[in-house]
């Protein structure tokens, strides 16, 4: 059986939600997440958001790992 480590993250809980949102709104669902709520969605339009977020995800980790080397912050 797995078991579930908590990793620190690069990006704090508000921007991952703000680009869970970002992108429900590129794909055209947000209307219908603000009226259902996550949890109400059918699972093939999750879906699509969490492939966006998780191809788009390691761009924006990798920016702001850059960002933050090359202002010479300690990412541990």
């Amino acid at each position: 059986m797995a078991q579930w480590t908590k990793t620190p993250s690069v990006l704090s809980n508000e921007v991952r939600d703000k680009f869970k949102y970002e992108i429900a709104s590129d794909l055209g669902i947000l209307d219908e997440i603000e009226q259902k709520g996550w949890a109400d969605m059918p699972t093939r339009q999750l879906g699509r958001v969490g492939g966006k977020i998780g191809g788009n995800m390691v761009k924006v980790m990798i920016k702001y790992a850059e960002q933050s080397l090359a202002q010479g912050d300690n990412l541990e």
